[in-house]
Parts: C-alpha cells; structure tokens; sequence
C-alpha cells in the first residue's frame, strides 16, 4: 500500500510538471485546447528563452475579467514572471490583441507597430493611402490583424485563432532573434511569406493600375468638356 502510494504521489507530480513545463510560453489558453498548437508555441518558446534569455509568452483569453482592460491585465499578469518577458495576449470575447514587454528596454528587438499593424503589406498600405490621399500613415508588415479580420467558416473559427496567434507570436521571436544574431530552427522562416507578399503585390498592382486608368479618363473627359465649352 505504502507502495502504491509513492507511485502515485510521484505519479502525480510528473503529471504537474509536464503540466506547467507545456504551459511556459503558451500560458493561458481558454480558447484553442489544441495540444499541437501548444507543442509548437513551446517549442519556439523555449529555444527563444535558451538562446536570448528572453521569455515570449502567449495568452489566449476567452474573455477579459470584468471591468479590466487588456493593457491592465497584463500589467497585472506580468507581476508572475521574472523579467525579461514579452506577454502577447488575445481575448477572443473583447476582439482585443495587445504586446506588453518588461522592461520596456525589450521592445528594442522586435517593432511592435508592425505586428499590430492591422495592415499586411506595403503595397496594401499605399493604395489604402492613395484611396484615403492621407500618407501620414504608411505602417505595414501586420502579422496577427489582417488573419484575424480575414473571414473564416463555420467551424474554421480556432484555426484561425491559431493561425494568427502564431504567425504572430513566430514574429516577434524571429525580429529578437535577428536582433540579438541568433538562428532560430524552429523558426517559421520567410518562404511562405515571400509568396504571399508576391500575390498581393501582383493583386494590388492590379488595384493601382485600375485606379490610374481610371482617374486618367476622368481627367480626359473633364478636359474634352472644358474644350467644348
């Protein structure tokens, strides 16, 4: 009996060790519950942390506790960790995304704008400049906000929860990396990004072509009007 108490006692705490061990870098998860989306988090996870010493932790929320916003949770959640760590944290109930680092020295390595920017790609940034004629604005390169707009079919939700979150959250492991002059191998890597950007450059090239050719005939018509005056 005794016996079998120890196994299970040792049983036990291997279990909550795996469990918080997993749990390190992807650190809440109310939403996806996929245990290879976890995995992966992870793994990118602990090379980041084993090659900068930086600690890049996801949060996935379903809902945000009440009468909190999303910048004030993580200044309460970051309290649990020893500096330095990244909190990139997403409730899914308040559409909210948000990246806290501490110390705020951290935000050196990696360009925050550009993975919120709800815009993915410098083309797509002029011709919404063009149509808006405002080019104050030209922030691109949106990692996580253009997935997450994107729509998605019945039962397709999650997958583009995780999608985005990691696409993300790869990100901003990638930039410190590149920062602190580290090769990550579990990195994403930019072959898959390089062909997207191809597309949307041919697809928005299109875009501005059309728009072009259609502000040159108003202005030929404009000018046929004012000779025939």
């Amino acid at each position: 009996m005794k016996f079998l108490s120890r196994g299970l006692y040792a049983l036990i705490l291997t279990i909550f060790f795996q469990t918080s061990l997993s749990a390190e870098y992807l650190y809440k998860d109310e939403v996806i519950f996929n245990p290879a989306f976890n995995a992966e988090v992870n793994k990118l996870g602990s090379e980041l942390y084993e090659k900068t010493g930086i600690s890049l932790r996801l949060v996935m929320l379903k809902e945000l506790p009440h009468g909190s916003n999303i910048v004030q949770y993580e200044q309460e959640l970051m309290k649990e960790f020893s500096s330095p760590t990244i909190l990139l944290t997403f409730s899914e109930m308040d559409a909210k995304v948000d990246i806290l680092a501490y110390p705020a020295s951290l935000y050196e390595y990696f360009d925050k704008e550009q993975v919120l920017s709800p815009i993915s790609s410098p083309v797509q940034a002029f011709v919404i400049a063009l149509l808006n004629f405002d080019f104050s604005d030209m922030t691109s390169g949106g990692t996580i906000l253009p997935l997450l707009a994107g729509k998605a079919k019945k039962g397709e939700v999650l997958g583009k929860y995780s999608a985005s979150m990691f696409n993300g959250y790869a990100d901003i492991a990638e930039q410190i990396a590149d920062s602190k002059e580290v090769v990550l191998e579990n990195a994403v890597g930019s072959a898959n990004q390089t062909s997207i950007l191809v597309v949307k450059v041919l697809f928005y090239g299109f875009i501005v072509y059309g728009i072009f050719l259609y502000t040159k005939r108003r202005l030929y018509a404009r000018r046929q009007r004012l000779e025939q005056e």
